[in-house]
């Protein structure tokens, strides 16, 4: 296993509009998902006494995935409203895919809290759906799809705005996408990834897209999370030692970032001696998921109570003993009768909700900027807890601002500035440079030394007042911090991608397209 952390570049998005960010390089990225398919293939690492390679067969059968021999790309992403270089992540895993007749995949988060639901840009913001729990629900499918009224006011609202833009805004197809699904649809989630996957379907994309919590009910998923309840301690402690290795190396001295550790509360209240690995009952440690209240739709860290000799999930009066001895089917099982009788959900949270796709489905999964810095944590905790070389991950974003600043440059205050403050200091010519001599030469402290520098600055403020140059640099430093304001809505990466021309969303598939096929 190489070092980690040799691993890893220093990704920036891209600044110019249309321009793209990809990590590694084309055909190293389609040669690290035939090596990742080959070695999780082999992975021997057991998960609940079931080999990993075993789990992850039968958990991409349960996906549709047929033929172990298919390369399948996968991403994912909160169900929300994709800015381009989140949605940049479909256009990879379809390019290539088609490039070499793989399988690609979005995996669509409902089980995250929801946000990013305003479709937005110069002069129109309005939210996506008119259900007030957008704003408090837990997670995602607590919220509404927008009703059909709403849906036809927010169509109305566009396509009066666009009549003043210079271009078509390219929304109106994935609304009647959305108006085809609204009746249908049981929550926002499910509407949301149908119209974003018909609309993208519509462009050219042949991606396949599923929800996220169907994976979470799985039997594969639910071996994978008992094997981790399991040994939630050893866990624990390696994903505190993979945090406390990424802060060193990236300098973060802030407690809680890039996430919180995992907490482990011992019991010092019974004074009696541990068992072999030093625990005792009444022990309590965090785990890496969300425990689901399906039935009052609020959500707490999920953690485990040691009871017996064992780690147990507990519910008022009912523990479930999480035994490691048990075969994965037999301990899938019995977790989800225990979770169907309390009526609860355990949900991964982010870091292992990458760690599960990457480990038991994806050949090659591709990250935004921000979720392939965090998994740099995870693979450190891939190494250490399942004892097997983390597989490669790429990473990919886009840039794509609001049409009118297409072919604009943003201005630049601060070199602006910098070259005003230059010119202020040049209006004196060669009598500042005389002055500054004779500062040199007068005694450190002295009353002369004191009366040049007044001079020097007395005579800059009068050269300043008189000087036109300087008096037209001012005005130009207003304009552009006048510019700058009106500039930060059109040189905005976050707008929906939707709402761009489909002729600019075409161009960036292009681009894709052509970077893959080299």
């Amino acid at each position: 296993m190489d070092d980690l952390a040799s691993r890893y570049d220093a990704w920036k998005a891209p600044q110019n509009d249309g321009a793209v960010l990809l990590w590694p390089e084309p055909r190293t990225l389609i040669a690290q998902a035939r090596e990742n398919q080959q070695s999780l293939a082999r992975a021997a690492s057991p998960i609940q006494n079931t080999p990993l390679s075993e789990l992850r067969r039968q958990l991409r059968q349960f996906l549709g995935i047929q033929d172990d021999r298919q390369l399948a790309f996968f991403t994912g992403h909160q169900t929300e409203l994709h800015h381009p270089g989140v949605w940049a992540k479909n256009v990879l895993i379809d390019a290539a895919a088609s490039a070499i007749d793989g399988v690609a995949m979005h995996v669509a988060v409902d089980t995250d809290a929801p946000k990013h639901l305003s479709i937005r840009f110069p002069g129109f913001n309005q939210p996506f759906t008119d259900d007030p729990a957008a704003a408090s629900a837990d997670w995602a499918q607590l919220v509404a799809p927008p009703t059909p009224a709403h849906l036809a006011s927010l169509s109305g609202g566009l396509s009066t705005t666009s009549e003043h833009l210079p271009f078509s805004l390219g929304v109106q197809p994935f609304l009647d996408c959305c108006r085809r699904f609204s009746l249908d649809a049981e929550h926002l989630p499910q509407l949301l990834t149908a119209a974003l996957h018909e609309y993208d379907w519509s462009l050219g994309l042949r991606y396949s897209a599923l929800l996220a919590s169907p994976i979470w009910s799985s039997p594969q998923f639910l071996a994978f999370a008992h094997h981790l309840l399991c040994h939630a301690d050893r866990f624990a402690a390696d994903y505190n030692a993979a945090l406390k290795s990424y802060r060193e190396r990236n300098g973060i001295r802030t407690p809680g970032r890039p996430m919180p550790e995992l907490v482990l509360k011992r019991d010092a209240t019974t004074g009696k001696a541990g068992d072999a690995d030093g625990h005792q009952d009444g022990d309590r440690c965090e785990t890496p998921f969300w425990r689901d209240d399906l039935q009052r739709g609020r959500r707490v860290r999920a953690w485990v109570e040691r009871a017996g000799g064992q780690w147990a999930l507990v519910v008022g009066e009912d523990a479930f003993g999480l035994d490691p001895a048990l075969p994965a089917d037999e301990a899938a099982d019995r977790l989800a009768i225990f979770l169907r009788r309390h009526q609860l959900r355990l949900a991964p949270r982010a870091l292992t909700l990458t760690m599960t796709l990457r480990l038991l489905v994806a050949d090659q999964f591709v990250h935004g900027i921000g979720g392939g810095q965090y998994d740099q944590v995870a693979d450190e905790i891939i190494a250490r807890f399942f004892a097997v070389d983390p597989p490669r991950f790429c990473v990919t974003t886009a840039t794509l601002y609001w049409p009118t600043a297409a072919g604009r440059r943003r201005t630049d205050l601060p070199e602006l500035l910098q070259a005003f403050h230059r010119l202020k200091h040049q209006v004196l010519g060669d009598a500042k440079s005389e002055l500054v001599s004779a500062i040199v030469r007068a005694p450190r402290r002295s009353t002369e030394r004191q009366q040049l520098f007044q001079r020097m600055h007395s005579d800059l403020a009068a050269a300043s007042a008189a000087s036109a140059e300087l008096a037209s640099w001012e005005q130009q430093l207003k304009d552009a911090s006048v510019r700058v304001i009106e500039e930060r809505a059109i040189f905005d990466r976050e707008t929906f991608y939707a709402l761009q021309p489909s002729d600019r969303l075409h161009s960036l598939i292009g681009t894709y397209g052509r970077m893959i096929r080299g």
